[in-house]
């Protein structure tokens, strides 16, 4: 343990270094980010809303927004580029491909350090080199990487203050989503779906890295907690063993927790969403496989599940459930609100899960019919589950169906946003279909795990993704902008009225928030796979994107990643501001395009 005693010894002393003015606190995660116009946190609040107030660039100035500068992540290592920045006193942290970190000046984009982790050989990521970002605390900038590590950096030198492994990468372990905080504990979750690994959430001390609590996603895994020396004690198991599972696949059942989650200080719970239980194939899993395709609410200072929704219960076609749950204020309630992968839209009471509407957010769905509000199951279409590859024939291959939506989901890995001010929410949809047929398969570690396969193929010949305006009460698209690449890149919305995200093709965009009328976009020169943020420094508004063309599509996309083959790669951080009067006429020289529409 003197490793962990050496590791807070460092932090505390960095902390003070920094000056007690420069540190991230919980209250200002909580309350003071976007008041004073910072970004703290993945998902811009830890609720996930990806909303702030700020107005300066709104309806009537946004056409006069234009670049205040780039910067390049340099070197052959682009591949997709999905990270969220996070900013805080006028430094700029934003992580790339390939587990790497940039801090910039928030102003200028000058590079004022990087950190480059060493990557062993033989890691597994499923869907790209990428990562999602970073999380603030105290001194600290702290991010996952590729061999499911957590590294812990100061954010003034980049030298590293705490190192923890999660797990094992040659199991099928991997870490990329940004992790959160709350109250002083940084929660992350696991990737590796694909590989048989076992889903969980961990918290750990943030300053420290030691860990506090560990909740598997998986019914029949013990969850642990630990003392200051990090000795573990039993604290339950997750669900009842063999209750929703037959036999011994729970033991590498699933369910990871690869998105990350979201935090409401109000219900003092995390929301994480889980994944395909594994392998693919249904017809050897009998049961609902608890937790997988779920949203599971995990109470911070004990880490026991205080409530669970299955948005998929016995997936069959990789229908992760690992989409952000967005908690909100609705008539008089505190709910939340998820697009599912599967095509549906929830809203649950935050408080006890209970199921209070639910919705296709996609034009097509065939695996269900709908949602029964009363019993918050699918109305499953049986017909249209792949099927048994042992009933008959060879038992090489089960019979294959077509289902929609595809495999990467009616939503995937891109976050929506939610305005207080319209109540809305805006959600980057994709329509596509896939053909998927089950096959035999057995556990073999660090293996695919699948049992299954697809083909995705798109369901029409104008459009695959489209950015819908949603009323969460009324289940009603209010407007719809379509766009012929798929939707991969997250959405932001403001107190100016606005909407912005990125498309495939390389626009970074605005809209008005309620009318879906287009009033600006802006060419990065790759594709858009990332969520934008805005924040205010010296008294004028920024707007920031990180561009790179990559992720899940291109290497999974079937008949859709041929479609879309043309786009490049790239790696910069855009950043765009309204030009002050005195350096007006430089700006114009760079100046994004005014849509016509």
């Amino acid at each position: 343990m003197q490793l962990k005693l050496l590791n807070a010894l460092m932090a505390i002393g960095l902390a003070a270094a920094g000056g007690a003015g420069a540190q991230v606190t919980d209250k200002m995660i909580q309350s003071e980010a976007t008041a004073n116009g910072n970004v703290l946190t993945w998902g811009v609040n830890t609720q996930g809303q990806r909303y702030s107030p700020l107005k300066q660039v709104n309806t009537g100035t946004v056409s006069r927004l234009a670049p205040a500068w780039a910067f390049s992540f340099g070197g052959e290592k682009q591949r997709g580029q999905e990270a969220q920045p996070v900013i805080h006193k006028g430094k700029m942290f934003v992580t790339a491909s390939y587990s790497r970190i940039y801090a910039l000046d928030a102003t200028t984009g000058k590079k004022l350090w990087k950190y480059e982790h060493r990557l062993p050989e033989g890691i597994m990521p499923c869907c790209d080199v990428v990562n999602r970002g970073a999380a603030l605390y105290d001194n600290l900038v702290i991010f996952a990487t590729l061999d499911a590590q957590l590294v812990a950096l100061d954010q003034n030198t980049g030298d590293v203050v705490w190192k923890e492994k999660i797990d094992d990468y040659a199991a099928g372990y991997s870490a990329t989503a940004a992790p959160i905080i709350a109250n002083g504990l940084i929660l992350t979750g696991v990737s590796g779906g694909e590989f048989g690994i076992v889903g969980r959430v961990e918290a750990r001390d943030a300053r420290t890295g030691s860990m506090v609590w560990s909740r598997p996603t998986v019914e029949g895994h013990m969850g642990y907690t630990y003392d200051n020396d990090g000795n573990k004690k039993e604290a339950g198991v997750s669900g009842t063993v063999n209750k929703s599972w037959p036999g011994d696949l729970w033991k590498t059942g699933g369910a990871a927790t690869w998105l990350g989650g979201t935090f409401d200080p109000k219900t003092g719970l995390a929301y994480f969403g889980t994944g395909n239980p594994a392998p693919w194939n249904s017809h050897l899993r009998k049961g609902d496989n608890l937790f997988s395709c779920s949203t599971v609410a995990i109470d911070v200072k004990t880490g026991q599940i205080k409530w669970h929704y299955q948005n998929t219960p016995s997936d069959s076609w990789d229908f992760d459930g690992v989409n952000e749950f967005v908690t909100f204020d609705m008539d008089g309630r505190r709910v939340g609100g998820k697009a599912d992968r599967n095509g549906y839209f929830y809203v649950n009471d935050a408080t006890t899960g209970q199921l209070l509407n639910a919705f296709p957010f996609v034009r097509k769905t065939t695996w269900a019919n709908g949602i029964d509000l009363k019993t918050g199951r699918p109305n499953y279409v049986a017909e249209n589950r792949p099927g048994d590859p042992v009933a008959g024939g060879d038992g090489k291959k089960g019979s294959s169906v077509f289902a929609a939506p595809g495999f990467l989901g009616g939503k995937n890995q891109m976050p929506m946003a939610y305005s207080p001010d319209t109540k809305m929410f805006y959600v980057p949809a994709n329509e596509w279909g896939m053909d998927i047929w089950n096959e035999p398969v057995a556990y073999k570690k660090g293996a695919a795990y699948l049992g299954s396969g697809f083909t995705i193929r798109p369901l029409n010949e104008d459009y695959i993704g489209a950015l819908r305006a949603i009323d969460p009460k009324s289940g009603k698209i209010a407007w719809e902008i379509k766009n012929g690449a798929p939707l991969w890149g997250g959405v932001l919305t403001t107190g100016g009225n606005l909407v912005f995200w990125g498309t495939p093709e390389g626009y970074l965009k605005a809209a008005d928030a309620k009318t879906g009328k287009v009033l600006w976009e802006f060419q990065t020169g790759s594709g858009v796979v990332a969520p934008p943020v805005t924040w205010q420094q010296g008294g004028e508004q920024y707007v920031a994107v990180v561009s790179g063309w990559g992720g899940a599509v291109p290497l999974w996309g079937g008949e859709v990643a041929k479609k879309v083959n043309l786009l490049e790669q790239g790696g910069m951080v855009w950043v765009f501001k309204i030009p002050s009067a005195g350096g007006a006429r430089t700006a114009r020289a760079g100046e994004a395009r005014v849509a016509s529409n």
